[in-house]
């Protein structure tokens, strides 16, 4: 297999990596063979995964708008993935030119080409952390260098949680996050489920199952359990829902929406 010129050297191109799956769900172009063919055996058992991740970031994207209305400026978008088109700079860097992104992923290429986008640019950064290591993050220089904890921060946790199984604390982690914030701050999150699904919890299953096989285990949780992810934190209005019915732009009628769209849960939560 060749390696393409975007791709960092001693990046195994022979394993599927979730956040190129994720990319080529989106539409774009930084994706192997390797990982659109793990995309499509999923999208066999749940052919709206693609509609499911255009939803989680124009959740995004409505949650970013939101968090630069209420005065935030500071950003920390972990498990960023791939940059692809209205990331989190461009959408906050729209609302406020002053706006500040820290990006984090632990995928060399997510990593990578994040460099190769943000270049240039001074209000943003890009480090290679785990957000199952939070101290990793937290202490990042380059990242302490762009953000100020004694200020707000939006912690921007989407479809990030799935990907982190119990035996490795999310709810730890997410804790110790939240421990680091000035009162103010919001978190993000959303998080896959299999409340919502318009299939059965069988055929998803099977996509589940694909992730396993590339030992990228998909944690499906239930409303209760994301909805302990936010301990300490206010939710905001409306509350945790599926992310089409997080303050939509313009509510379509239900059935003008993709069922698929519904699947999971969406909330932003405020450190009081």
């Amino acid at each position: 297999m060749e390696r393409p010129a975007w791709a960092p050297q001693g990046t195994d191109i022979s394993v599927p990596s979730v956040s190129r799956m994720y990319d080529f769900y989106l539409g774009g172009s930084h994706n192997f063979e390797v990982d659109r063919e793990a995309a499509r055996k999923a999208m066999e058992f749940l052919p709206g995964l693609p509609k499911i991740m255009q939803a989680n970031r124009a959740f995004m994207r409505r949650a970013v708008r939101h968090a630069v209305g209420t005065g935030i400026s500071q950003f920390l978008d972990i498990g960023s993935g791939i940059p692809t088109f209205g990331n989190v700079h461009e959408v906050a860097q729209a609302a406020d030119p002053e706006a500040r992104v820290a990006y984090v992923d632990h995928d060399p290429v997510a990593v990578a080409h994040s460099r190769a986008v943000l270049e240039g640019d001074d209000r943003t950064v890009i480090a290679a952390a785990d957000l199952r290591r939070p101290e990793e993050i937290l202490e990042s220089p380059d990242i302490t260098a762009l953000l100020d904890f004694d200020r707000p921060v939006a912690v921007l946790l989407v479809a990030v949680l799935h990907f982190i199984e119990d035996a490795d604390d999310p709810r730890g982690a997410v804790a110790r996050l939240r421990d680091a914030l000035a009162p103010g701050s919001l978190v993000i999150l959303t998080h896959a489920s299999y409340e919502g699904i318009p299939t059965s919890q069988e055929r998803a299953g099977g996509a589940v199952g694909v992730y396993r096989a590339i030992r990228n285990p998909l944690v499906m949780r239930s409303r209760e359990e994301i909805g302990a992810f936010f301990d300490g934190f206010d939710m905001v209005e409306p509350g945790l829902v599926s992310m089409p019915d997080w303050r939509p732009d313009n509510p379509l009628a239900p059935e003008q929406e993709d069922p698929y769209a519904f699947s999971g849960f969406a909330g932003v939560g405020r450190k009081a």
